[in-house]
């Protein structure tokens, strides 16, 4: 069988997908950031269970004043909390390293051996950052939940509708709302993985995404450039108030999956283009 047939190139994208994602997760960086990602709900429940006076309404984080009411309201300020600096930090360093810490460490050559090719190759490197958004995200809601249970009293969710839903829904909301700030994390993953295509310094890769994030939300928060914001991949990141309604509104989920799909879309094809043209094997 030839080592061009489909299913020859299938199951090495397969086996490298597998052994990225071993490799990734097997990590003790990879664990210490998703520790540091569950200790934000933790944190931040156990301070209120210290503080004897109550939160007033509009006082910090949205949802911060529910939380001594309901406990399954942690994930969901620790969620407002972690988006704008913590997740992005997390996300940097993982997106940042895909291409550049194999080239730092001379190990990419030696990749590019197996019959899937340098498009396969990027994919599953996007592949990995993407799985660890997902897991850092439901690493806050699952930390969230079980401190929030631990410390306060669990009951039927009040939505900012002002309905009342059960706690298994209010956990599907809880999952929606992972999902929601997952894809949200979609875009800087592709420009991190652009960055990293474009050095061979890791750290350099790792600071340059986590700095693009930060200067999108500054514009982002900057009045005279509201033209700007809708096509900043930071503009949708905290739009999941509609999950959190009844009846649900997913309209915003659309926005976000179109918006970052379109980042991830242009930065993908820049990485493979710099990818395919960078010489690698001499």
């Amino acid at each position: 069988m030839s080592s061009a047939d489909p299913k020859v190139k299938h199951g090495a994208g397969l086996s490298l997908l597998a052994s990225e994602l071993r490799i990734l997760f097997g990590r003790r960086r990879t664990w210490a950031m998703l520790a540091a990602v569950a200790l934000i709900p933790i944190l931040l429940a156990v301070a209120l269970r210290l503080t004897s006076a109550g939160v007033e309404p509009g006082q910090g984080p949205p949802f911060l004043d529910r939380v001594t009411q309901n406990g399954l309201f942690v994930s969901f300020t620790a969620m407002v909390v972690a988006i704008p600096l913590f997740l992005p930090l997390t996300v940097g360093v993982v997106a940042g390293d895909t291409l550049a810490g194999e080239a730092s460490h001379g190990t990419l050559r030696y990749l590019l051996v197996a019959p899937a090719g340098r498009l396969r190759l990027l994919i599953v490197k996007f592949a990995g950052a993407i799985a660890f958004c997902i897991a850092a995200t439901l690493t806050l809601v699952v930390a969230g939940t079980i401190i929030g249970a631990l410390l306060f009293p669990v009951g039927p969710v009040t939505l900012l509708s002002g309905d009342v839903i059960s706690v298994p829904e209010s956990a599907v909301r809880a999952l929606l709302v992972a999902a929601y700030v997952s894809l949200s994390l979609l875009g800087l993953s592709a420009i991190g993985l652009f960055i990293s295509s474009l050095t061979s310094v890791p750290v350099g890769a790792m600071a340059a995404t986590v700095v693009v994030s930060v200067v999108s939300q500054i514009l982002g928060a900057l009045p005279q450039l509201e033209w700007l914001h809708p096509w900043l991949f930071t503009d949708t990141w905290l739009g999941f108030s509609g999950l959190l309604s009844q009846p649900m509104d997913g309209t915003a989920f659309g926005a976000n999956a179109v918006l970052q799909g379109g980042y991830a879309a242009v930065f993908f094809a820049l990485a493979y283009s710099r990818f395919t043209t960078k010489d690698i094997l001499s």
